[in-house]
């Protein structure tokens, strides 16, 4: 004699589980394109950073001139007597701070760079390098 195998009283359950993998899916989907855009968000963010990493680096390096400017010219002014040598070590000084804040912006700009490759999917490993041998 014949037998079915085929659940005749299960089409509820077979509903459910399509509407559950429906719902799977939608969530897949939404999961998906939120990290879409934090991806984007974090690239807008990197490249802001580094539109203002630039402003500070040309900033800072207007200042190094400066401090150099100002501590030749206290340099001169006691070596023709009119000012102590006070005044170059304070010069000497600023100058050391312009230049520590201007190394320190440059390092911003590659820390930058580094975090701006990263976002865009960059990267370098060395074992998924090809074997030459």
């Amino acid at each position: 004699m014949p037998s079915i195998t085929v659940p005749i009283f299960a089409v509820g359950v077979n509903k459910a589980q399509l509407d559950v993998a429906k719902i799977e899916t939608r969530i897949e989907i939404a999961n998906y394109e939120k990290a879409i855009q934090s991806a984007f968000r974090e690239v807008a963010d990197a490249l802001a950073v580094r539109r203002s990493t630039e402003v500070e680096i040309s900033a800072q390096a207007a200042r190094v001139v400066t401090a150099q400017n100002h501590h030749d010219l206290s340099l001169q002014r006691f070596e023709a007597g009119v000012d102590s040598y006070l005044t170059v070590l304070l010069a000497q000084q600023e100058l050391f701070g312009a230049q520590q804040a201007l190394i320190q912006a440059r390092l911003a700009k590659a820390s930058n760079l580094t975090t701006l490759c990263a976002t865009l999917g960059g990267g370098y490993e060395r074992d998924a390098e090809p074997d030459d041998s």
